[in-house]
C-alpha cells in the first residue's frame, strides 16, 4: 500500500464528519445572511416572536394561578420589574441553530419536514418556559436571577437543542449499520 492510498483511506474515514461540518457551516452562513442582512434590519420577525413569547408566557402564568400582565415585549408580575424579551433573547437564534443541525445531519426528507416544525415548537415553548421561569425567579428569589439569566438560561436552551438533535440523530431516518445488518439477517432467514 502506498502512502497516497493510506492517507486517502484515512481521509475517507472522516468524510461523513467533514460533510456534516460543511453542511453546518453552509446552513449557518445562509442563516447569518438571511437573518443579519434581511430579517434583523427589518425587525418584523424578531418583534413578532418577542411579542408572542410574552403573550403566551402571560397566558401560561395565568393558567397556573399567577396574575401576570403583558405589554408589548414586557412580562410582569406584581412586585417585580418584569422581563423584557429583546431580540437576542426571543429564541429565534436558537431556532436557527436547531434547524441548521437537523438540515445538516442525514435523514429522510419527509421525517425532516415533520421534525423541524415540531422542534421549532419545542424550542419556542422552551423559551416561553424560560421567560416565565425567570419572571418567577425574579419575584421569589431575586438574588438568583442574574446567574440564572446569564448562565442557566443559555445552558437550558443548549440542552434542549442538543436533546432534539440527539433525538433526530437517533430517529431521523438515516439507516444505521446495525439496522441494515438486522434487516439483511432477517431477509436471509426468510429466504
Amino acid at each position: 500500500m502506498s502512502a497516497d492510498s493510506n492517507s486517502q483511506s484515512q481521509l475517507s474515514r472522516y468524510e461523513p464528519v467533514l460533510r456534516f461540518l460543511g453542511k453546518v457551516i453552509a446552513v449557518y452562513g445562509a442563516w447569518y445572511l438571511l437573518y443579519d442582512l434581511w430579517l434583523l434590519p427589518d425587525g418584523w420577525l424578531d418583534r413578532w416572536v418577542s411579542f408572542s413569547v410574552v403573550q403566551v408566557g402571560e397566558a401560561a402564568l395565568r393558567v397556573v394561578g399567577f396574575e401576570a400582565a403583558d405589554e408589548a415585549r414586557n412580562l410582569t408580575l406584581s412586585g417585580t420589574s418584569g422581563i423584557k424579551v429583546v431580540d437576542g433573547c426571543n429564541g429565534l437564534a436558537s431556532i436557527g441553530l436547531f434547524v441548521g443541525f437537523v438540515v445538516a445531519y442525514p435523514g429522510r426528507a419527509w421525517r425532516r419536514a415533520l421534525f423541524i416544525p415540531l422542534g421549532i415548537l419545542v424550542v419556542y415553548l422552551s423559551n416561553v418556559g424560560r421567560v416565565s421561569g425567570l419572571l418567577l425567579l425574579q419575584k421569589y428569589w431575586g438574588a438568583g436571577f442574574d446567574v440564572a439569566h446569564s448562565v442557566g438560561a443559555p445552558m437550558f436552551f443548549y440542552t434542549v437543542i442538543f436533546g432534539l438533535w440527539v433525538l433526530w440523530a437517533s430517529y431521523g431516518g438515516a439507516e444505521s449499520a446495525s439496522s441494515t445488518d438486522a434487516d439483511e439477517q432477517t431477509q436471509a432467514a426468510f429466504a
